[in-house]
Order: structure tokens, then C-alpha cells, then sequence
């Protein structure tokens, strides 16, 4: 049998009817008492079919017998200077022994007696041809549990990546598995994992470089390791210092490791495919060559990061982007981890306490003053006009610091649908009851979202900004919940709210792009992020900007 990765052998013809062939790496299963099949993995062609020009001898069909699997054996195998991939290495016996895990945690809890467990197999064997087989890993990374909805129903998964001496592989839990497996499996720690379903891999979901995947069945057996892990290796680094990322390509994915110099505050974007918030947090990460960059980190992670006594972070697979200068962003599929226990970040956090934290750094980033979290691409309302920007084929990110100076109030709410997946405007109808022509569903209630236009002015100019419901309640000071409260039974405190808020400055992170309506081209700007301004950090940066101007 012909491994589905060497079809493309048989399609071009180098695989023909007489053809010799050199198995370089194959597999043999049992599959009947008297039946045994071997799968092709990896083949040479040693002379083409028409070179031969025809069968070699009169070969028979082979007939099994009582006894031939200890004659067999012992006798001389036709491998031998090509092992099976399914025998055990002999120089690291340990790592393939069949020896019984100490703690099950998993599938069947309790092992009859006479029972035997499947074969370890290195990962870089495994095929979908397999029956039976187990793997000995060590859980390198797990995801959080996602959702998703379409038209075939509601579902839930999460993944992990494993890794053993011969390579790596995505496994999936979905549904039902999901909730077996979440809790069970650990990170870093080491499971012998069998039953599980092979398949090709999707290389849109996945950077693993592994030819198939694996997804947790019901038949799936899950077995805590206790004894040999250490023969597993961990999770290796290829660290690209800070000072060095300005000379990374665009979108390049690559491992880092900083302290966490300060942390920005949560905030949320609004998606474009999805139409969901999605939470994040921008982060300052420095290292022992004195150069700081932004790291972007989103979702649970963003919410539950706590940036407290500054801790060590490593990744691996960040995301290297040009927005801002130079900034890095954790993907779905990077790793981030919190003071890991390697000795980079050991070397890290003793530089830091001894000589690091009070230690001028150089930023590649450009990072706001004031705690604003983004790009420092300071500009004026003047600038904006006059280097027109927005008008590119794409949009343009900058920070001013601005007071509010008049707010449009009649519109500056609307009644949302209640999922939290979901923010489009419901229809009243008329009985206590709201339409969500997105859901296709009628709620008996609503919540509100902010959408709030508002002037904002700097020394030179000023724009009409667009503030969704984050940004909004910063520069009120409530949120779109209290204000549709205000609104419907309390006007006077409604007006008051908008009246406080009123040339009160703050740092804005905007975006600004060209957009059409009706045949007709306007410049939308919308704030992304609102903060008070820090003055220390804000007057430090003026200083700054004066000495450079000096120094022209």
C-alpha cells in the first residue's frame, strides 16, 4: 500500500507496472491472523518499469504458517540496513519501552489483566494506516477552548501541540472530548496517548510541521507519564534578541524572551469578519540589549495577564510587524509563557534585578506616554490634513493628545442584540420583545452600545471622531449600560455626564481611512483607544522632541 504523500509517484509514471524500487521507510500491520500489509512511506526508484521490461522470476503468493512469526524472528530481516520505523532504536531503549505508565488519567482508568498496551511509536511514523499504536509526548502548548457557530450547529474545541525525540503534531478535542481532556492535560507534562484518529494535516490551522494531525475520539486513551519523562525533550527556543528585530523581515515568525516592563491596559477592537470585540493588551518587553519593543497579546491571555513584579515572557511564534515601527504580536499559534523555568530567562531576570531596571533603554516600537499602549506616530489634526492622511490604499494610525469639545448626544446609543457574540442593532417590536435580523431571533431584552461622535481639538485643529462603546466610556467615565440608564430615567444626569466630560484631555490612539458611501468619498477617523494622559511620562516626551529639534 502507497502512502497518500507518494501519489504523486504514480501520477507522474516513475511508479509503474515492472518498476524496481528501494523501500527506504514503510510500515508493516497485521490486519488478518494470516494477512499482513506494508505500507510504502518513503521509496526510491532504483530502474523504471520500462527499463525492466518485465516481471523478475515467477514469484508466488506467499502462504503463512503455523510458527512463522517465531521463525521469522529469528531469522535475518530483509531491513536490516534500513530498520523498520516501528522497532525500537536501540540507542535510547528507554524512550520505546512498553513499560506500564504509572498513573492513568485518561480513557480506561483500569487495565484488565492480560491485557497489553499498543507499541510506542516516534511521532514521525505515524500514518493514517495504523490501527494500533501509542505515542510517549511531553504537551508543549494548549490552547483555551473556542467556540464557533455556522449553520450545522454550535461546537467547541481546544488543541495541543506534542512533541517526542522525532518531531511534532497538532492534536484536537471537540465537543464532548473537549470537556474529558481540558482539565486532564497539562502543559509540560509528559502522556502516553493511543486511539486517537490520524488525518492530513490543515496547514492553514497549523505551523507543525507534520504531514497528518490528531483529533481525540471517544475511544481515545490518555495516560499520564511519571517515570522516564525526562528522555521527552521540553519545548526549544531559537531566541532573536530585541536590538535585532528591526533587521527581521515583515511577518516573520520568531522567539523571543524579555522582562515585562509595563503592561497597557485591557482594550477591545471590533473585528471585521466576525463583527465581535476581541480583547487586548500591548506590553513592553525588554532584554539585556537595553532595547525594549511592543508585544500585542489578545483574548484570555490579554484579560488575564497580570503584569505585577514586571515577570519574565517568552514566546515562541511571534508575529514580527512593521505597525508602529517595529512590534511583535502573539498569534493562535504562538506559546506564551509566564517566568518559564529556562535558563535564558533566569539569565534575564538576574540582569533586570541587579543593573536592568534602572538601566536607559532605546524602544523600537515608539510606544505612547501616558499609558496609551500604541505606536507613537504623534501627529497634529494640522498634520493629519495636511499629509492627507487616510488617502493611501490603507489606513493610517497615529496619537494626539486632544480634549473633547462638543459631543453629538442624540444618537450616541443604540439597542444591541444581548449575545455577547454578536452587537448588531435590534428592531423593537412593539411587545416587550426585540429582533435581531443577524441572529434570526426575538430577545425579551437589549443592551446598549455606545456609538459616540464627538469633536476632538489639539493646538492646531480639530476632527470629528467616531468613540465605540471601550473608548467611549473612558472619555465619559460610564459606560453604555449607566448612560442608557441615564438616558431613559434621568436626563438631567444624562446632560451632566456629557457636560463633565467636556475639555477633558486625553491621549487618543486613531485611525483614519478614505471610505465610500452612496458613490461618495468622506475620511472616517475612529478612536481605537482613549487614556488619561500621564504628565510625567507625556512632559518627558516633549523634552525629548525639543532636544532633538536642538540637535538638528
Amino acid at each position: 500500500m502507497l502512502a497518500t504523500q507518494l501519489n504523486g509517484l504514480v501520477e507522474s509514471g516513475q511508479l509503474e507496472a515492472n518498476t524496481v524500487i528501494q523501500l527506504e521507510k514503510y510500515l508493516c500491520n497485521k490486519v488478518q491472523p494470516d494477512r499482513k500489509v506494508v505500507i510504502m512511506l518513503q521509496v526510491s526508484v532504483v530502474a523504471p518499469g520500462a527499463e525492466v521490461g518485465g516481471m523478475i522470476g515467477s514469484p508466488v503468493t506467499y502462504q503463512s504458517t503455523a510458527g512463522d512469526t517465531q521463525a521469522n524472528s529469528n531469522a535475518p530481516a530483509a531491513s536490516a540496513t534500513k530498520p523498520n520505523v516501528s522497532a525500537p532504536p536501540a540507542k535510547k531503549p528507554s524512550f520505546y519501552s512498553n513499560k506500564a505508565p504509572a498513573m492513568p488519567v485518561g480513557g480506561n482508568q483500569e487495565r484488565t489483566p492480560g491485557s497489553t498496551q499498543a507499541a510506542i511509536f516516534p511521532i514521525d511514523s505515524l500514518t493514517p494506516y495504523q490501527n494500533r499504536w501509542s505515542i510517549k509526548v511531553r504537551v508543549t502548548k494548549k490552547s483555551s477552548i473556542r467556540t464557533w457557530s455556522n449553520s450545522r450547529g454550535d461546537g467547541k474545541l481546544f488543541s495541543l501541540d506534542l512533541i517526542d525525540e522525532s518531531g511534532e503534531i497538532r492534536a484536537t478535542a471537540f465537543n464532548q472530548e473537549c470537556d474529558k481532556y481540558f482539565d486532564m492535560l497539562e502543559l509540560d507534562k509528559v502522556y502516553i496517548i493511543s486511539k486517537a484518529q490520524l488525518k492530513t494535516a490543515n496547514k492553514n490551522f497549523t505551523t507543525i510541521k507534520n504531514d497528518y494531525e490528531m483529533t481525540f475520539s471517544r475511544d481515545t486513551e490518555v495516560t499520564l507519564c511519571m517515570d522516564e519523562s525526562a528522555n521527552i525533550p521540553k519545548m526549544s527556543f531559537n531566541f532573536v534578541p530585541i536590538s535585532e528585530l528591526a533587521k527581521v523581515q515583515k511577518d516573520a515568525m520568531i522567539d523571543v524572551v524579555g522582562v515585562c516592563k509595563s503592561a497597557g491596559d485591557l482594550a477591545t477592537i471590533m473585528t471585521k469578519t466576525t463583527n465581535r470585540e476581541l480583547s487586548k493588551r500591548d506590553i513592553t518587553l525588554v532584554d539585556g540589549t537595553q532595547t525594549e519593543v511592543r508585544l500585542t497579546i489578545w483574548g484570555e491571555e490579554a484579560e488575564k495577564f497580570n503584569a505585577d513584579n514586571m515577570p519574565v515572557i517568552a514566546v515562541k511564534g511571534a508575529r514580527v510587524s512593521d505597525f508602529g515601527g517595529v512590534s511583535l504580536s502573539v498569534l493562535m499559534s504562538s506559546t506564551l509563557m509566564i517566568n518559564p523555568d529556562i535558563e535564558e530567562a533566569h539569565k534575564l531576570r538576574g540582569w533586570w534585578d541587579t543593573e536592568g531596571l534602572n538601566t536607559q533603554t532605546q524602544s523600537l516600537s515608539n510606544l505612547v506616554g501616558g499609558g496609551g499602549g500604541g505606536p507613537a506616530n504623534w501627529k497634529t489634526f494640522m498634520e493629519m490634513k495636511t499629509e492627507n492622511l487616510g488617502h493611501g490604499d490603507k489606513p493610517d494610525y497615529f496619537s494626539v493628545k486632544a480634549t473633547a469639545v462638543f459631543f453629538r448626544k442624540e444618537n450616541c446609543l443604540y439597542q444591541a442584540c444581548p449575545t455577547e457574540q454578536c452587537n448588531k442593532k435590534v428592531i423593537d417590536n412593539g411587545d416587550n420583545t426585540f429582533r435581531c435580523e443577524k441572529c434570526a431571533k426575538d430577545f425579551d431584552s437589549f443592551k446598549w452600545r455606545m456609538l459616540l461622535s464627538m469633536n476632538l481639538a489639539d493646538f492646531t485643529d480639530s476632527a470629528w471622531v467616531t468613540c465605540f462603546s471601550d473608548a467611549g466610556a473612558q472619555v465619559l467615565g460610564v459606560d453604555a449600560s449607566a448612560l442608557g440608564t441615564y438616558k431613559t430615567d434621568d436626563e438631567d444626569k444624562f446632560h451632566q455626564v456629557f457636560t463633565e466630560a467636556t475639555f477633558k484631555p486625553h491621549i487618543f490612539k486613531l485611525r483614519t481611512k478614505m471610505e465610500t458611501y452612496n458613490d461618495e468619498s468622506r475620511l472616517k477617523t475612529v478612536c481605537m483607544m482613549a487614556q488619561p494622559v500621564n504628565w510625567c511620562e507625556y512632559n518627558q516626551r516633549l523634552i525629548d522632541d525639543i532636544q532633538r529639534m536642538m540637535a538638528m
